[in-house]
């Protein structure tokens, strides 16, 4: 059993682009797309998890019905999409948290940093999840990049603390779901979505799929609900690299995330839980 979680962010939430759209009007278009991702989800037969921004259900609630009503799970990606490594973020999390579990009626069990911005700075989360009852966390890439990453985490399910972010602690009470990885050159890359799902080949993600699956860890795989529709995306003039970054190849994201649903199984985290795989009985 596979994992796909997509998260569901407006068009001005990558960090990439957020320093560009400062004065532009944030006008929330992601929504108009949610029908089309859920309509991919039926006829390929997957159950996800939606990682949502709560900011966008407080502006459309409908987002909310369509998601639960159609068999799928909502999770949190924080209420604005703040980095959590930031000093100020701390003091708002706690009442971000809050709104989010009033907006959804207390569904949410589960969390992702936006930009995957868990680190030694923002451990703090994990207690807070604790006290808030949440169960897992897929905020863990164990590979290192320019924005992200904890390149000697575990690649398998484990048990998160505070004080242990990239190994099991026992006594953690947080599941983490870390990302995908495979070797690109010698060297520990993301593999499972977003940039990666556009600049890799299809038959790179296929094998590091396969690879998992042999080894009988679940893929953690993540999309952009923009990447998704991007027909719903403006034009936005970034620098070279911002741009290569956000928008190489998004034109093909959906056919890919298409042809991999088909290809593998992929479910929700919430399926997980309910139907725990033999090997991970253990720390579930």
């Amino acid at each position: 059993m596979n994992l796909l979680g997509i998260d569901f962010e407006d068009w001005y939430h990558p960090q990439l682009i957020q320093p560009y759209v400062k004065n532009v009007k944030h006008e929330p278009m992601m929504y108009k797309g949610l029908d089309k991702i859920i309509e991919l989800l039926r006829k390929t037969e997957t159950t996800t998890t939606f990682f949502v921004v709560g900011k966008l259900l407080e502006e459309n609630p409908e987002i909310f019905d369509k998601i639960i009503e159609n068999g799928h799970e909502i999770a949190f990606h924080t209420m604005n999409h703040d980095r959590i490594d930031t000093e100020s973020f701390k003091e708002k999390f706690i009442d971000e948290i809050e709104i989010f579990s009033k907006l959804t009626n207390k569904k949410s069990k589960g969390f992702r940093a936006p930009t995957f911005s868990l680190n030694n700075t923002s451990s703090w989360i994990i207690d807070l999840l604790e006290k808030s009852n949440y169960i897992y966390d897929s905020s863990v890439v164990p590979a290192k990049t320019n924005l992200y990453g904890m390149p000697n985490a575990e690649i398998s399910p484990y048990r998160i603390s505070s004080n242990s972010l990239e190994q099991h602690d026992e006594k953690g009470k947080i599941i983490e779901f870390p990302i995908m990885i495979t070797k690109y050159l010698g060297k520990k890359i993301p593999a499972g979505g977003g940039f990666y799902l556009r600049f890799l080949s299809k038959n790179k993600i296929r094998k590091s799929i396969e690879n998992y699956e042999k080894k009988e860890i679940p893929s953690t795989f993540y999309i952009h609900s923009w990447e998704l529709t991007p027909e719903f995306m403006p034009k936005i003039k970034l620098p070279f690299k911002e741009n290569f970054v956000t928008f190489h190849n998004v034109k093909n994201a959906y056919s890919r995330m298409e042809s991999l649903l088909q290809e593998f199984e992929f479910s929700s985290f919430d399926n997980f839980f309910q139907n725990t795989p033999k090997k991970f009985s253990s720390i579930i």
